[in-house]
C-alpha cells in the first residue's frame, strides 16, 4: 500500500507546496482548506498529475469537531494514514493591547489545539500502519516573538512545546514527531510585507533572499521520509541563517 499523507491547510503556501512534494514521492495525499476550494482543486490536480490519489475536505480547524471530522475522512478515504503534517494557520497583524480575547482563542485553536486534536486522532491509524510521522509547522517567531502579532507567536512557540511532548509519549509506538520553523518564504501571507519591506527584510537574512515554499516543503518532506527515522522531537529552522542556534 502507498503511504498516505493529510496535510492541513494545504490548498496554498507551504502547505500546497507540502502536498505536491509528498505527491513528487510516492504519496497519496488528502489536503484541507477553509475557503479557498478552487485553490485546493488546482493543488489536487497537480498531486494527480504526479501519479498521486488526491482528497479535498472543507474544515474550520478552529471548531475542533471538524478538526477530528477531518483525520477520519482522510483516513477513510485513503484507506490510511501515515503522515500527518499539522500546516493550519493564519496570520493576524496587530498591536497586542487590540487584541480581543476572542481573537487570542481562536489562533491558539487554529495554530495549536487543532495540532494537538488531529495528532491524537491520527496516532490509532499510525499504529495500525505501523507507520507514523507527525512534522508540525511553526515559525521563526515561535524563536523571536512578535510585537504584532502576540498571539500567533503564542501559538507557534506552543507547538513546539507540542512537538517534543508527543515526541516522547510516541516513541515507544515508532512515530515521530518533529517541527519546522520558516522564517520569510515569497508566500501570499508575506506579500504586503515583502512589497513594502523587502529590501530591509533581505539584508537581515545571510544568505540574502526569502525562501520559497518548495524549500520548506522539501525539510517536511525528508522529516516524512524513512530517512528520517531516527530524529523526533528536534525543531529545524529553515530560515536562511536569520537566526541560528
Amino acid at each position: 500500500m502507498k503511504r498516505c499523507a493529510l496535510v492541513t491547510g494545504g490548498s496554498r503556501g507551504i502547505g500546497a507546496a507540502v502536498a505536491v512534494k509528498l505527491a513528487a514521492r510516492g504519496y497519496d495525499v488528502a489536503l484541507s482548506y477553509r475557503t479557498q476550494r478552487t485553490s485546493a482543486e488546482e493543488v489536487a490536480a497537480a498531486v494527480q498529475r504526479l501519479g498521486g490519489r488526491a482528497l479535498i475536505l472543507q474544515a474550520d480547524l478552529a471548531d475542533l469537531d471538524q478538526a477530528r471530522t477531518l483525520v477520519h475522512a482522510a483516513a477513510e478515504g485513503l484507506g490510511a494514514l501515515h503522515i500527518l503534517v499539522n500546516n493550519a494557520g493564519y496570520v493576524q497583524r496587530m498591536p497586542w493591547e487590540d487584541l480581543s480575547l476572542e481573537d487570542w482563542e481562536r489562533m491558539i485553536r487554529v495554530g495549536l489545539t487543532s495540532a494537538f486534536v488531529c495528532s491524537r486522532c491520527a496516532v490509532p491509524y499510525m499504529r495500525e500502519a505501523g507507520y507514523g510521522r507527525i512534522v508540525n509547522v511553526s515559525s521563526l517567531r515561535a524563536l523571536t516573538g512578535s510585537a504584532h502579532g502576540v498571539h500567533y507567536a503564542a501559538a507557534k512557540a506552543g507547538l513546539l512545546g507540542l512537538t517534543r511532548s508527543l515526541a516522547l509519549a510516541l516513541a515507544p509506538m515508532g512515530i515521530t514527531v518533529n517541527a519546522v520553523c520558516p522564517g520569510f518564504v515569497a508566500t501570499a501571507i508575506n506579500e504586503e510585507a515583502l512589497a513594502t519591506r523587502g529590501e530591509e527584510i533581505r539584508a537581515q537574512i545571510p544568505l540574502g533572499r526569502v525562501a520559497s515554499a518548495e524549500e520548506i516543503a522539501a525539510v517536511v518532506a525528508f522529516l516524512c521520509s524513512d530517512e528520517a527515522s531516527y530524529i523526533t522531537g528536534e525543531t529545524v529552522s529553515v530560515n536562511g541563517g536569520l537566526r541560528m542556534g
